[in-house]
Formats: structure tokens, C-alpha cells, sequence
């Protein structure tokens, strides 16, 4: 009988997979606080690390962590600051003012999953602070880091599954975490439902009978 004692997601620097696809971000990023302007926005795919690497960042400078929709913004002069997920919002007041209040000391990290080239402004102003945005990019995820995600995954959930496992789902899923997070959550599942331990067979089933399904609606 397996229990559902899952782990607690750690964004702790030293569980962060460093490769060629994220190194030059890291690099950036760890330039703190060097930035030009006191600013970086730190962008990539879902699931690629940003959120991990913004909080180990912001935990390691002692960051404002803020929410989108901040109206106060007269304390974090003088701070460093992190905003996520500034491309899902429509730039606001208070960015505009965070922006240009950053410098070397009130140094201002941003994130996002497209160039901020590409984020909304509603003002002129605030697009051209957007543009001028000094960008560190996280490239989508090769071999390296979708399978120690995968091993994060299933470790978050108390499973751990042979090395056969791993490299037969790594060259049949989709390229990216949100795929990789999909297939360890159906796996998860059916080997509980049915309880089944976690193989190679068991994989193969589960995205064979995806196929199948999938072909359905085709």
C-alpha cells in the first residue's frame, strides 16, 4: 500500500541542474549586482527553472519578493526586489516605478516566459523600459536537465524508478517540463490504481495507450 507523503518543492540553489541550456542565464544571474541598470529579466519556457532560480536568488540577497499588483512601492528603495510572471499582467504603475527607482542597491529581478520586447505596456514609457531590459534566457531543456527533472518528480513523490525507466520516457515525451511533469503524474497514478511497480512495461503501457487515445480525436 503506498501512502500520498509527498515531498515540499525546494528551490534551494544546489538542486538546480546546470546546463548547456541554462548556463549562461546562471552566469548572468550570479553577475548580481552588476547588472546594467540595476535590472535583469530572467526568461524562458514553463517549467524551466525560473521560479527555482529567482527564489534561490532572492533567498540568497535577502530580495522583496512581490506579488503583480503591488501598490506600494516606497520601502524597497535601496533593496534588491523580485517580480515573476510579469509577462501574464498588463505592466502596471508600481513596475514602472520599481523599474526606474532600480539601480546597483535597489537592484530589480524580473521574470517571464517571453522576451520583455513582448510583454504588455499600455504606456510609451513603459515600453521603452521594457525593451531596455538587460535579458538572461533559459533555453528549453535537453537531456541533462529533463532527467534530473523527471528524478525530481518522481522523487517529490516517494518513487524511485530504475535507469531504464528514465531513458526509455526521455526519448518518447515531448521536450519540455510541463510534458515530463504530465507523464510522472500518469504514471504515479495508474501504478497506484492498479498497484503496479513502476518499469519500463508499465511506461511503455501508459504512452502507447495516450497514442491510442490521442489517435481517437485525430
Amino acid at each position: 500500500m503506498r501512502l500520498g507523503l509527498g515531498r515540499p518543492t525546494s528551490y534551494a540553489r544546489e538542486d538546480f541542474v546546470v546546463s548547456g541550456c541554462n548556463a549562461t542565464a546562471l552566469n548572468l544571474l550570479d553577475a548580481w549586482p552588476a547588472w546594467p541598470g540595476g535590472r535583469l529579466a530572467l526568461v524562458g519556457p514553463a517549467g524551466a527553472g525560473k521560479t527555482h532560480l529567482a527564489r534561490a536568488w532572492a533567498a540568497k540577497v535577502g530580495a522583496v519578493v512581490l506579488g503583480v499588483g503591488v501598490t506600494d512601492v516606497s520601502l524597497l528603495r535601496g533593496r534588491p526586489v523580485l517580480l515573476e510572471d510579469v509577462d501574464r499582467c498588463a505592466a502596471d504603475d508600481a513596475l514602472f516605478q520599481i523599474i526606474n527607482m532600480a539601480d546597483p542597491g535597489t537592484t530589480l529581478l524580473v521574470t517571464g516566459r517571453t522576451e520583455p520586447t513582448l510583454w504588455p505596456a499600455r504606456l510609451a514609457d513603459m515600453r521603452s523600459r521594457l525593451n531596455a531590459l538587460f535579458v538572461a534566457k533559459i533555453e528549453a531543456p535537453d537531456d541533462v536537465v529533463l532527467s534530473a527533472v523527471m528524478v525530481k518528480l518522481f522523487r517529490e513523490r516517494n518513487i524511485r524508478p530504475g535507469e531504464d525507466v528514465l531513458a526509455y520516457l526521455l526519448n518518447r515525451i515531448e521536450r519540455s517540463i510541463p510534458a515530463a511533469r504530465e507523464v510522472v503524474h500518469r504514471i504515479d497514478d495508474v501504478a497506484d490504481a492498479e498497484r503496479r511497480e513502476i518499469t519500463r512495461v508499465l511506461a511503455r503501457q501508459i504512452l502507447e495507450n495516450e497514442e491510442k487515445t490521442l489517435d481517437l480525436f485525430e
